[in-house]
């Protein structure tokens, strides 16, 4: 469990880091025009400044009326239209799960309108004692249109066994080795968030209930198929970039 809190908190300090707003050094010429980019010297009477793809300039003290730093723009976030989202995160279960699932990565296709209300579909990689598949439908509400919002969001569907048909029981405690027949079963979720948007993309980080439900049949030692339900509740952390 402390292994869990400690990858969610690296994932929390990553998302921080990367949507953080670097400012920018701004010319301002005297003819009107403005360069952008990393002020490299200033000596004497002129201004040396290295714009983003690499190219030096010099300006006189003369040209130059005033160097300033500033934020980078933004323009709001999309009013409506569709988008893509990739996330990954962690499945953080109680000391007591049979199975430990440390990491999920999910793809969602979506659909933004009125800037607040994103409806998605999404599938992606899962472990529960064998790999899954999920298929899944999204809604998410963004609180405010601004560049830093929370918001919430809900989710639906089932998660589908993507392995083979039987898997060997290693774990098995029993001097012979049966196989499982995994099947997937009913999936849901809620929970909250919070978003930064930056220019045409945004990420975000978010917080939530997973519920989902799989099944396996095995024989056992007196050759007789026996059908083994399991039911997961975890708290899920994911980060995910979202165009």
């Amino acid at each position: 469990m402390k292994k869990h809190l400690t990858l969610a908190i690296i994932l929390a300090i990553l998302t921080l880091s990367l949507t953080a707003q670097k400012s920018k050094d701004v010319l301002y010429l005297k003819n009107g025009s403005r360069i952008y980019g990393k002020l490299i010297e200033v000596s004497g009477d002129q201004y040396k400044i290295q714009t983003s793809d690499g190219s030096m300039f010099i300006y006189s003290s003369d040209e130059v009326d005033r160097f300033v730093k500033e934020d980078p723009s933004f323009d709001g976030r999309k009013i409506n239209g569709p988008g893509f989202a990739l996330e990954a995160g962690l499945l953080i279960g109680s000391q007591n799960s049979e199975f430990d699932a440390p990491f999920s990565f999910n793809f969602l296709v979506n659909y933004t309108t009125q800037t607040k209300n994103i409806f998605g579909i999404g599938s992606g990689v899962e472990f529960f004692g064998s790999t899954f598949t999920p298929l899944f439908f999204e809604y998410k509400h963004l609180f405010y249109d601004r560049k830093t919002t929370p918001f919430i969001f809900m989710r639906g569907g089932s998660v589908f066994h993507v392995g083979g048909d039987d898997e060997e029981d290693n774990n098995s405690y029993y001097p012979y080795n049966y196989p499982k027949n995994y099947k997937g079963g009913v999936s849901f979720g809620f929970g909250t968030g919070i978003s930064w948007a930056k220019e045409e993309s945004e990420t975000y980080l978010s917080f939530g209930y997973r519920h989902a439900q799989t099944s396996y049949s095995q024989k056992n030692y007196d050759n007789q198929t026996y059908t083994y339900k399991s039911y997961y509740n975890r708290l899920e952390v994911k980060f995910g970039f979202k165009f």
